[in-house]
C-alpha cells in the first residue's frame, strides 16, 4: 500500500471513530435526558381535572340551642336623691347601711320661709271665704298648692324600700337645689344587662331560664329569668346587630354584689331543629350571595338562593331559601388520575 493509500485508511479510521464518539455522547445524552425527565415526571402529578356531577341532600338535625352570656351585675333599682330647695340642712336621719323603707324621711333642709308662705297663704283663704269672691279663692287654693310643694321640697324621703349605699350631707352644711347628697339602692334583686347576637334573639323569649356563675361563687349556680327584651336593637363597631337583653336574679345569694362579673347561658325552651345542606353543594357569587342547584322530582334542576352559615366539617346550616329536608341537591366535584381528589 503506497503513502497515499495508508494516508485516506488512516482518515477513513478517524472519521469512523469519531462517529462513533458522537453515537455514544448522543446515546448517553439521550439516557442522561431519560433519567432527568423520568425523575421529574415518574411520580403522580395534578392533571387537569374532569368535573364529575354529584349529589347531596338537605339534611336536618334536632339539639338545644344554647347561648353564651356574659356582664355584671347592677342593684334592682338605685337612685340619688337631691335637695330641690336651697338653705341650710337641718336634720339627717340616716347613716350608710341603713335599711329604709318607701316614705321614710331621710334628711330636710330649712323649710322656715316655706312654712310662713303657706300659712300666709292659708290666711288669705279663710279671708276669701268670708269677703271675696269665688274666682279670687280659687287661686289661692292654687297657690296653696304651689307652697305645699315648696315645702315638701325642703325634705328627702325614700322612693322606694332599700339601703343607704352613700351620704354626702351633714347637719349644718348649707345646700343649693338639685345637690347630690344621698345614694339609695335595693339589692333585695339584682339585675344584669347582656348582649345577644341577633341571630340567637329568635331563641329569646321573655321569663326564659339563665344559668350563671359568678367569680365570687365558683362553686354555685345562680339562676336568673330574662325580665326585659328591648324593642329596639343596636348596631356594634364589629358590624354585627345586637340587642340589650336584661336578666333579673330574684334571691341574689350570699357573696355576690352588684359589680361582680359572671359568665353563663341561655338554653332555648324548646328543642331547635336546623336544617344542613352540604358545603360542597353551594356557590358562592358576588356581594356573598349563595345558591344551590335542586333536582326536583320531575328531573328538572333549579337553582335557587339561599343563606347559609358555615358549622365547620363540610356542613352549613340553612338560614333561609327554598330548601326542605330530602331535597337532592346537584353539584360538580372534581377528580384526577389515581383516585387523587383535587
Amino acid at each position: 500500500m503506497d503513502d497515499n493509500s495508508l494516508i485516506a485508511e488512516r482518515n477513513r479510521q478517524k472519521r469512523r471513530k469519531r462517529a462513533r464518539r458522537i453515537i455514544v455522547t448522543l446515546v448517553l445524552l439521550a439516557l442522561i435526558l431519560g433519567a432527568v425527565f423520568w425523575f421529574l415526571f415518574s411520580e403522580e402529578k395534578e392533571v387537569p381535572a374532569s368535573p364529575a356531577e354529584r349529589e347531596g341532600r338537605v339534611t336536618s338535625n334536632t339539639y338545644t340551642q344554647i347561648i353564651d352570656v356574659s356582664g355584671y351585675v347592677e342593684p334592682y333599682d338605685s337612685q340619688t336623691l337631691r335637695f330641690r330647695s336651697t338653705g341650710p340642712v337641718t336634720a339627717v336621719l340616716v347613716r350608710e347601711g341603713d335599711h329604709v323603707e318607701k316614705g321614710d324621711l331621710l334628711a330636710s333642709i330649712d323649710n322656715t320661709q316655706q312654712l310662713a308662705s303657706l300659712q300666709d297663704i292659708r290666711n288669705q283663704i279663710e279671708e276669701a271665704q268670708l269677703n271675696g269672691s269665688r274666682r279670687e279663692l280659687e287661686l289661692l287654693k292654687l297657690r296653696e298648692k304651689a307652697a305645699q310643694n315648696s315645702l315638701e321640697y325642703a325634705d328627702i324621703v325614700a322612693p322606694f324600700d332599700g339601703e343607704i349605699a352613700a351620704v354626702d350631707v351633714d347637719e349644718g352644711d348649707y345646700f343649693e337645689g338639685g345637690d347630690e347628697v344621698i345614694t339609695i339602692v335595693d339589692r333585695s334583686k339584682l339585675k344584669a344587662t347582656v348582649e345577644i347576637d341577633e341571630i340567637d334573639m329568635q331563641y329569646v323569649e321573655l321569663g326564659q331560664e339563665a344559668k350563671l356563675v359568678f367569680e365570687s361563687r365558683p362553686d354555685a349556680v345562680v339562676t336568673a329569668r330574662v325580665s326585659y327584651i328591648p324593642m329596639l336593637g343596636r348596631y356594634t363597631d364589629q358590624g354585627i346587630g345586637v340587642a340589650d337583653v336584661e336578666l333579673l336574679i330574684e334571691n341574689p345569694p350570699e357573696g355576690i354584689m352588684p359589680g361582680f362579673t359572671f359568665e353563663g347561658t341561655l338554653e332555648a325552651e324548646e328543642d331547635v331543629t336546623m336544617l344542613l345542606v352540604p358545603q360542597n353543594a353551594i356557590t358562592r357569587g358576588r356581594g356573598g350571595s349563595e345558591t344551590v342547584r335542586v333536582r326536583r322530582d320531575d328531573g328538572r334542576v333549579e337553582t335557587v338562593s339561599i343563606r347559609t352559615e358555615y358549622l365547620g366539617e363540610g356542613l352549613s346550616e340553612l338560614l333561609s331559601g327554598p330548601l326542605e329536608e330530602g331535597d337532592v341537591l346537584v353539584y360538580e366535584t372534581h377528580s384526577q388520575l389515581g383516585g387523587f381528589p383535587l
